[in-house]
């Protein structure tokens, strides 16, 4: 096991990968109780057209797939491993994304023993034309609960408008037409092709002894057989830079309007430093101006265009980038109208090297505030290893940016043809 120490923060992980290609991050923790074990495969929803491992044909499955596969890993022959993990004292769950797909637990015993639950139960898949049946029932009631949501309807809505070929227009889960399509063949496809060891990471964080876990882990490897390492090869569609759709409407039965302005971020693919450097600056940008403290903020309060419900975010993976800004509002064209205002009028602004001094100290509080969930260091070390990135190394790098690269990131950061709006408004 290689040692890495983080002065800084004074942590300390140890990892290796092991021959079968799984990588393994231990991060032990003794003056916490509970443990956290993440187990993820760099697989999500997009991933839909690819060359199946050990073939050479190029396949598209239907949407949805990836979100169906975490469903039914959960589901044995004999047993469903909830089961296995509440006897042993520990809460299991799983997410799909669009990038990624996990299953995680927590526990506060038993750390070894749910270790091999997580381990086991994801390379050990079980598919039966019955079961996959049974599922698509299941997932489209899903569906359609999550087609009534009116926060999820305006992510996905601002979503399709922004992007017109990246697969990331196609909601997770699927749709019914397309689940009900899923067969268990396009299961193992997609489970031997992406599940294999080399494509994902194991995470745990906690109290435990992490000499006792690895040998633990290693030993559970060595004794399963898997296909030799191959390079997955997805295809990647071109995508413009424009947004797809200026603006669009939902309607559904609301009290209160609500509106997203999406921002479509450029979108070349992005690795190590480039991709850190451009969720920093976008995440600094959003924070500086949009926060309760920020300018832009302090306007559309005191104009009556917001509520509490007002909120933003951005997104960087390898393959697309947004940035959302939305809110419950009474006055939704001229809530649009005016953040977009905001935002366009950012081009001839420029930010003093005292600001920027205050936002990398903010950046860096909020890191460190966050550092108490042992759910967030697992989550986020694992993402940025996957954009080939270390996550811990984050401080530093924030430290040594100048503002001279922010800004020329700032003059460049809006354009009125990456820009988008989706309301939500009550049906006629």
């Amino acid at each position: 096991m290689n040692k890495l120490s983080y002065k800084t923060i004074k942590e300390t992980i140890y990892e290796e990968k092991l021959p079968n290609g799984l990588q393994v991050f231990l991060l032990p923790k003794q003056d916490v109780a509970k443990t956290y074990g993440i187990f993820m495969t760099n697989y999500g929803s997009i991933d839909r057209t690819f060359i199946p491992i050990q073939t050479e044909e190029e396949v598209t499955v239907p949407d949805g797939v990836a979100h169906f596969l975490e469903h039914k890993l959960f589901e044995k022959e004999d047993r469903d491993v909830f089961t296995d993990f509440l006897k042993q004292g520990a809460s299991p769950n799983a997410y799909t994304s669009f990038t990624k797909t996990a299953y995680l637990f927590s526990a506060t015993k038993m750390v070894e023993e749910n270790v091999t639950t997580l381990l086991d139960f994801v390379q050990s898949p079980f598919f039966s034309n019955e079961s996959v049946e049974k599922e698509k029932g299941i997932i489209a009631q899903e569906i359609k609960m999550y087609d009534d949501q009116p926060d999820w309807q305006s992510f996905m809505g601002t979503i399709k408008n922004m992007f017109k070929n990246n697969p990331v227009n196609i909601d997770i889960a699927g749709t019914v037409s397309s689940i009900n399509t899923i067969t268990k063949d396009d299961l193992y496809t997609c489970y031997n092709t992406f599940y294999h060891p080399s494509n994902m990471v194991l995470f745990v964080i906690g109290n435990f002894d992490y000499t006792k876990l690895f040998n633990m882990i290693k030993k559970n490897q060595n004794d399963k057989n898997f296909p030799p390492i191959s390079i997955i090869k997805r295809e990647v569609p071109d995508e413009p830079v424009s947004v797809f759709k200026k603006e669009s409407v939902i309607n559904l039965p609301v009290s209160i309007p609500k509106v997203t302005i999406g921002i479509k971020e450029f979108n070349k693919q992005l690795s190590d430093e480039n991709f850190l450097k451009r969720e920093t600056f976008q995440g600094m940008l959003l924070d500086y101006f949009f926060s309760p403290s920020g300018t832009f903020y302090e306007q559309l309060y005191e104009e009556n265009l917001i509520d509490d419900s007002f909120e933003y975010s951005t997104t960087v993976e390898e393959t697309f980038s947004f940035s959302l800004i939305s809110s419950n509002t009474e006055h939704p064209n001229e809530f649009a109208n005016r953040v977009k205002h905001l935002l366009l009028s950012t081009n001839g602004l420029t930010i003093s090297e005292v600001e920027f001094s205050v936002m990398k100290k903010k950046r860096i509080g909020q890191l460190l505030r966050s550092m108490n969930s042992l759910e967030f260091i697992a989550n986020q070390y694992i993402n940025y290893y996957f954009s080939e990135n270390d996550f811990f190394k984050q401080f530093s790098f924030i430290q040594d940016l100048n503002v001279q690269e922010l800004n020329a990131f700032l003059a460049k950061w809006i354009d009125e043809e990456r820009l988008t709006v989706c309301k939500i408004e009550n049906e006629a």
